[in-house]
């Protein structure tokens, strides 16, 4: 097994950046040195690689705990592959995703998860692990629930949106809630109002209103933040925590806010999208461009404040992670499905390569600190979902994922130069400041030099504890 000594960066972690050389021997972080030591002298000399990283910033690999590779949506499946994916991921400096496995109604879970597994083994560029959505709350689900989490799954997703899809009523969500307070396990919760959103799609379709724009009017903010709040005093209820996916908007924030504020076990990430576009310039651009952006929870409105709201919520910590939401479609054949019914448009945005550098820009532009863009990308998305200290961060012990990051470097994201499986991006022209440089996966360069330099299957599944953030 090859050692690798990594010189003359700045480790990053979530409480500070230090000066600091890293030992990697095999696929284990070996030491954290002090530069000019002899230990650190004795260290480079018996390494059989030495990587000079001066200039740069030597950053625990990116953990997205919510990506959809290749997953079906009616009568299409998101445009990446576990393949495509992971390995666009991996240019874009994250070494860990947490996918999603799914039970659909009438289906046993076991089921749902064994087909993912397998169409995860032996694809994946990176290490991967699976949370489980539970679409039909019986009896036999809530058993399969305990027994997952004594195998290494210990995350379930409801949801409270798509009637005759996922849909779970309040009776179902608090039994599932229930059964993860028995347990252990973390709820994740996609908050929306799905029924009261259904009867206002219908009727705009019916005054002719079907263009892209008309889906981000329909899901409307109000119906998100009452979903946040009613899932809260679910949770509250069933005495389970709570972590709400893609927030997007100024009065859910507040929800989860007032919750944690009252001492509410309740955590909540928001995406890129929700940071850097909106409902005017994007969903609604003229045509059917807007199809590009069709997400749920979906984009909003630039004249009022959530995005500065969401940024102020990454600051203090009411926002505990930045994740993707992942889940790509092309505009021809797919996005095109819903020429004439927004309804019909497969929902998703392509971001898993370029979250690391757009929430850098935070960091850039003064809206977080450095050891803070570390802890919403990497350290706290593994121990919210039991991977730390594995994952998400440098020290002996923590496996060798590790992103060197130059922040001399500047580029614009594009269609032509991103490796996703679209024929577009939804963060076209967007200028970043920052680059990835080189990227080690469990010891191996799988990004250096311009060049991927991983395998297909290189990614190992990973069976994960329970959340440290559980009371």
């Amino acid at each position: 097994m090859t050692s690798i000594y990594l010189k003359g960066g700045t480790v990053v972690s979530a409480t500070g950046a230090d000066a600091a050389d890293v030992l990697i021997d095999g696929d284990i972080i070996a030491a954290v040195l002090q530069p000019g030591s002899e230990l650190a002298a004795t260290a480079e000399a018996g390494a059989e690689r030495v990587l000079d990283a001066s200039g740069k910033y030597v950053i625990p690999g990116g953990v997205d705990v919510h990506t959809h590779m290749q997953l079906p949506m009616g009568p299409t499946s998101s445009s990446d592959t576990f393949e495509s994916g992971t390995t666009a991921a991996a240019w874009g400096g994250t070494t860990t995703i947490i996918d999603f496995a799914a039970q659909m109604k009438g289906q046993q879970v076991r089921h749902g998860l064994d087909e993912r597994m397998a169409e995860a083994e032996g694809n994946c560029a990176i290490d991967y692990a699976f949370h489980m959505v539970i679409g039909d709350v019986t009896e036999t689900a809530l058993k399969d629930m305990a027994a997952l989490v004594d195998e290494g799954i210990t995350s379930f997703k409801l949801f409270m949106a798509y009637p005759g899809v996922y849909y779970s009523d309040d009776g179902e969500i608090l039994r599932a809630m229930q059964t993860a307070s028995e347990t252990g396990a973390m709820i994740m919760m996609h908050a929306e109002n799905g029924i009261a959103i259904d009867v206002l799609a219908e009727q705009a379709v019916a005054r002719g209103e079907t263009s892209p724009i008309t889906h981000g009017l329909v899901r409307r903010q109000e119906l998100e933040s009452e979903a946040t709040h009613r899932a809260i005093k679910l949770a509250k209820v069933g005495a389970a925590p709570l972590y709400i996916v893609h927030l997007s908007a100024s009065g859910a924030l507040e929800e989860v806010t007032r919750a944690r504020n009252d001492g509410a076990n309740v955590f909540a990430e928001t995406c890129p999208q929700y940071l850097y576009l909106n409902l005017e310039d994007h969903l609604g651009v003229p045509g059917f461009e807007g199809a590009k952006y069709v997400c749920s929870t979906p984009l909003r409105s630039k004249h009022e404040h959530h995005q500065a709201d969401l940024w102020k919520g990454l600051r203090t910590d009411d926002l505990s992670v930045v994740a993707t939401d992942h889940c790509p479609f092309c505009m021809k054949d797919q996005k095109e499905l819903g020429l004439d019914d927004f309804r019909a448009i497969p929902n998703g945005i392509g971001g898993v390569e370029h979250r690391m550098d757009l929430i850098y820009q935070g960091v850039v532009q003064g809206e977080i600190t450095l050891p803070r863009w570390v802890e919403l990308c990497s350290t706290t998305p593994a121990r919210m979902f039991g991977l730390y200290p594995r994952k998400g961060v440098i020290q002996p012990g923590s496996d060798a994922d590790i992103v060197v990051y130059d922040p001399a470097s500047s580029w614009t994201i594009s269609v032509d130069n991103h490796h996703m499986n679209m024929d577009y991006s939804a963060f076209e022209g967007i200028r970043i400041d920052g680059s990835v440089d080189t990227v080690l996966a469990r010891g191996n360069i799988i990004i250096g030099g311009g060049k991927y330099l991983g395998r297909k299957g290189d990614g190992r599944y990973l069976k994960r504890g329970l959340s440290q953030y559980l009371m």
